[in-house]
């Protein structure tokens, strides 16, 4: 009995071969595409899509991890990142990897205008797709779309105009420096400065001449 327990768990570890993807599902419409263009494929057994999560687990003994992973950068996102198991790098790996290390991850905060629930979504579907982008939070009620990842952000609005025809402006920037930990560059409306003594004619506030000496009519004022 008890050889016939672990050849049963045996074959249960085989079949339960796992293989973890990272891919950002923003709706049900979208962890149907991902199901279906992994149904059927080379050596998948089982798809378990998680939306909260952002993962895509496939299980199959014959399934091969990298091109799993091709299947989905072709029929579904290029930001498809593999989480388990972990490829061994190559040696244009490596150059990749100092090359990105070298770019820091930014954050960027845009002002976009969203009227609705689907405009967020179709901002956060859109520009998720973009190269070198990882992660997007759109805020309907500020109308301001959170960004993160590798990437110029004049260059992202440039791409968000062309691409999607919306109207986007770089509200604030911060930027995850490897010695300084954040390097954070303020918005428009953090870089008002007050100077003292005022430099222009504007930014003195002159005092009330009701009850000045000079003011002829003040006695008649009192």
């Amino acid at each position: 009995m008890e050889m016939k327990v672990e050849k049963s768990s045996e074959n249960k570890e085989e079949k339960g071969k796992e293989i973890v993807l990272k891919v950002h599902i923003h709706c049900e419409g979208c962890a149907a595409k991902v199901f279906n263009c992994l149904k059927g494929f080379e050596g998948i057994e089982e798809v378990k899509t998680d939306m909260r999560g952002d993962r895509v687990i496939v299980k199959g003994q014959k399934a091969d991890p990298l091109k799993v992973l091709e299947r989905v950068k072709k029929k579904y996102s290029r930001n498809a990142e593999l989480i388990f198991p972990k490829p061994k790098p190559k040696a244009n790996d490596k150059k990749e990897l100092q090359k990105k290390q070298e770019n820091p991850i930014k954050v960027v905060v845009l002002k976009m205008y969203m009227h609705c629930k689907g405009c967020a979504n179709d901002i956060k579907k859109g520009i998720g797709r973009m190269k070198g982008i990882l992660n997007v939070e759109p805020d309907m009620k500020k109308s301001i779309v959170t960004i993160r990842g590798n990437f110029d952000p004049p260059k992202l609005v440039e791409t968000i105009t062309k691409q999607l025809g919306k109207y986007a402006e770089i509200v604030g920037e911060e930027t995850n420096d490897k010695g300084n930990g954040k390097d954070i560059k303020k918005g428009k409306d953090e870089e008002i400065m007050f100077h003292y003594p005022p430099q222009y004619s504007t930014q003195h506030i002159y005092p009330t001449q009701i009850f000045s000496d000079e003011n002829v009519f003040s006695c008649s004022i009192m």
